[in-house]
């Protein structure tokens, strides 16, 4: 049983960067593509980004292209995001899930079978 621990929110002010964690418990995910994705209030959970199972591939949603970057420690069994530039509208709670199957179909949510509780990243203009 995989257990997805997500950390490093908070709030920050607009322009600042913030570095998530998501730590995996009880079973290696090393061999396994992970994703992170947000959802903010009133709103549904969207796709932010992805990482291969070798951290060979990612790839990002258009609105956080360029500011944020996904990447693993497979050793550690953690993934990062690293979130520069952050804007306002960042502001939503950030998950981390793993994907099962192939790499592909990596946007859709209903691809991951196991998700963190969340962390809540705040960023005031």
């Amino acid at each position: 049983q995989v257990q997805l621990v997500e950390s490093g929110g908070g709030l920050v002010q607009a322009g600042a960067s913030l570095r998530l964690s998501c730590t995996a418990n009880g079973r290696a995910v090393s061999n396994m593509a992970m994703g992170w994705f947000r959802q903010a209030p009133g709103k549904e959970r969207q796709f932010v980004g992805v990482i291969s199972w070798r951290g060979a591939t990612t790839d990002y949603a258009d609105s956080v292209k360029g500011r944020f970057t996904i990447s693993r420690d497979n050793a550690k069994n953690t993934v990062y995001l690293q979130m520069n530039s952050l804007k306002p509208e960042d502001t939503a709670v950030y998950y981390c899930a793993r994907k099962v199957g192939t790499y592909s179909g990596y946007r859709d949510l209903n691809n991951y079978i196991t998700w963190g509780q969340g962390t809540q990243v705040t960023v005031s203009s």
